[in-house]
């Protein structure tokens, strides 16, 4: 989300659905999948499903921008589905086209519709190209990764611009779709970077940012270098022109997107893409008003854009059109773009019916589809809280998973307050808390919700709906976090605070999510909120994986762990119950200690017990171990998954200050 701030469910208050909505709930509806441009061997044909308008009409160009029409097509309504349509026999790939509507007795704004497949610079024009002319050499044998079960995914979230702007990548398609197509990209110093470094690092999936077309950035002014997330939606399902090497022609685009996950795919790396129906970037303005105005919002009793998203508005999901156009949007990322799962923004300003159908129906394209979303919203709804997708609903919904806040405000400290320290930071009385993230939000015999921070009782039914983290995009970045919560300490503390927050987060039950560039302790210059800042600021760089490279090796032996051993992938509840067991620790004499067991060759492991133990003090502290033959897999910011780094018959073992120890018994 492109705001700092976010409430997470529960925390907002609630009001009823608006009488002026309902109003909507008559109009009629139209589930064709001929909106809003066919082009087939009778020639082009146009649908625009707007209910109200007095008239329409389409216009074509012969370019994406500037210029008059070269033809005007009247409309015709068909008052039975709400939908307008005009034909000619001609295909008329090449040229570009707008929808006019008139409403309330005036002529609105031209539109590319909601549907634009392809658009011209700066998206303001839809285009009429021939898809399989952009598809790459081998597109009709591409494929992702197969997913079993979301806990075998390993998620890395990046922005196109974050990875490959900076000097040191090695990059030259800087900040384009073609940045990941690049192989044998190096840094100054010889380090991998770009998709080498990804596969090096051993991520399953990336997570891109939003990558459809955006309203901030200026195509035609590329050379301006301005920046952007793209939390702000223009056209849904295109491609943005910026990540392009040439905005102006509408292929390019589409071609090149689907070279750049085409080039992911090869490398057994799936691509996960940041999608936002829940608010628009204008109101009045946007393509949804401009076609059937007022319909795809939710409003307040006076008739006021609701706004739950802290953006201006709120799609109203719970509108049938409306919630056919985002299940069909992403089915057509799923199908044209080969797309392997979806993150929602601001998911619980949708309702969970929504959210079902979406699992639903892009599972059947893909079984391997990964859905996952934030589970809050960022101001109040008019839709009631039992309907959103709100993480305590997770529950209600089928293959879908939300974000632990649980985790991240614990282990971190909380993210409203840069001074405040977490559990892997040295503050105390979080323990039951980060519990609560090893065993994802599920029930656990001996986890205390009652003491939990963020959430009070296990709303989590199964581990693959819960997705770890401590940092993402928003917010302050981990390296960040930690410089101002332990200012005045050295940087090797906050690095090995840092490792010790990762491993809690690769070894807790769920799906784990790093923040792209943290492996090699990327900062933001103190910066929370980035959405706008420049590539001094976003920009990775590339020289900090020599400099840090211990940090790299590190994470990349957390990523080697998680694959290699199945009992930190648990699939149900009752498994997490019965093989993970908490040692007995008193928190008020040890604060910051935490000491766990994977039992019984949890989940099929090839170890037969793992013992997990965190120190999250500045403290060395002392653990006691049973006495067995143990494989010493991690200790003091060191880490081996497979030769091990020697071995220990228990008994007592100092932990170093922030600090992670992983041993086991074969």
């Amino acid at each position: 989300m492109a705001i700092a701030a976010i409430l997470v469910g529960g925390s907002i208050s609630v009001s009823a659905q608006s009488n002026f909505d309902a109003k909507y709930k008559s109009y009629p509806t139209y589930a064709g999948e001929d909106l809003e441009l066919t082009v087939n061997d009778n020639g082009t044909h146009w649908r625009l499903w707007s209910p109200e308008a007095q008239e329409a009409l389409v216009r074509i160009y012969d370019q994406g921008s500037g210029g008059e029409p070269i033809e005007t097509l009247p409309m015709e309504f068909h008052k039975e589905n709400g939908t307008w349509t005009a034909s000619v026999p001609e295909q008329l790939y090449g040229k570009f086209y707008t929808f006019n509507i008139k409403f309330d007795g005036k002529w609105l704004a031209e539109t590319p519709g909601i549907w634009a497949k392809a658009v011209g610079v700066n998206g303001k024009r839809a285009a009429i190209i021939n898809f399989e002319e952009t598809n790459p050499e081998g597109w009709d044998l591409d494929k992702g990764p197969e997913v079993n079960n979301f806990t075998d995914v390993i998620v890395y979230e990046m922005h196109h611009r974050d990875m490959s702007m900076h000097p040191t990548s090695g990059i030259n398609n800087k900040g384009k779709f073609l940045a990941f197509t690049e192989k044998g990209t190096v840094s100054p110093e010889g380090e991998k970077t770009g998709i080498d470094h990804l596969k090096e690092l051993g991520i399953t999936h990336v997570h891109i940012l939003p990558s459809y077309d955006y309203n901030s950035v200026d195509e035609t002014r590329l050379e301006e270098n301005v920046y952007n997330w793209g939390y702000d939606p223009q056209n849904y399902n295109a491609p943005e022109g910026s990540y392009s090497t040439n905005p102006e022609d509408p292929a390019v685009r589409v071609a090149e997107m689907k070279q750049m996950i085409k080039a992911l795919h090869d490398e057994g790396i799936g691509v996960i893409m940041d999608v936002v129906y829940n608010h628009t970037a204008e109101n009045d303005g946007s393509n949804f008003s401009l076609t059937a105005p007022g319909y795809y919002y939710r409003h307040r009793e006076d008739g006021t854009y609701s706004d739950a998203s802290g953006c201006g508005n709120e799609t109203a999901s719970d509108l049938e059109e409306v919630q056919d156009y985002i299940v069909n949007s992403v089915k057509y990322w799923a199908d044209e773009y080969h797309i392997d799962g979806f993150r929602f923004d601001l998911m619980a300003i949708h309702d969970t019916e929504t959210m079902n159908r979406v699992a639903k129906e892009l599972k059947e394209i893909n079984p391997s589809i990964f859905v996952y979303g934030e589970g809050w919203t960022a101001g109040d709804s008019p839709l009631l809280p039992e309907r959103r997708a709100l993480k305590e609903n997770v529950s209600k919904m089928e293959n879908i998973a939300v974000f632990s806040d649980d985790l991240r405000d614990a282990v971190k400290g909380h993210y409203t307050d840069a001074s405040d320290r977490g559990f892997a930071t040295g503050k105390p009385g979080l323990e039951e808390t980060v519990k609560i993230g090893i065993v994802a939000a599920t029930a656990h015999p001996q986890v205390d919700y009652s003491k939990g921070n963020n959430s009070k009782f296990p709303y989590a039914t199964s581990p693959e709906m819960i997705v770890n983290y401590v940092s993402c995009h928003d917010d302050l970045c981990l390296t960040d976090k930690l410089g101002h919560s332990m200012q005045g300490e050295p940087e090797e503390n906050q690095l090995e605070a840092a490792k010790l927050a990762q491993t809690i987060v690769f070894t807790s039950q769920g799906t784990p999510f790093m923040f792209a560039g943290e492996e090699i302790f990327r900062n933001k210059k103190g910066v929370h909120n980035s959405y706008n800042k420049p590539d001094s600021i976003n920009a990775i760089d590339w020289s900090n994986k020599s400099r840090y490279h211990d940090q790299f090796d590190y994470y990349k032996g957390l990523t080697s762990l998680r694959k290699s051993h199945p009992a930190f992938r648990m699939t149900n509840a009752e498994d997490i119950a019965n093989h993970l067991v908490f040692d007995e620790i008193d928190s008020v004499e040890t604060p910051n200690l935490i000491s766990y067991s994977l039992k019984d060759h949890a989940n099929g492991d090839s170890w037969e017990e793992i013992k997990v133990v965190f120190n999250g003090a500045g403290i060395s502290q002392k653990v006691e171990i049973p006495e067995a033959q143990w494989k010493i897999i991690a200790k003091d910011g060191k880490i081996n998954p497979e030769e091990g780094l020697g071995e220990t018959s228990g008994g007592s073992v100092i932990m170093a200050p922030y600090s992670a120890l992983i041993l086991a018994k074969q």
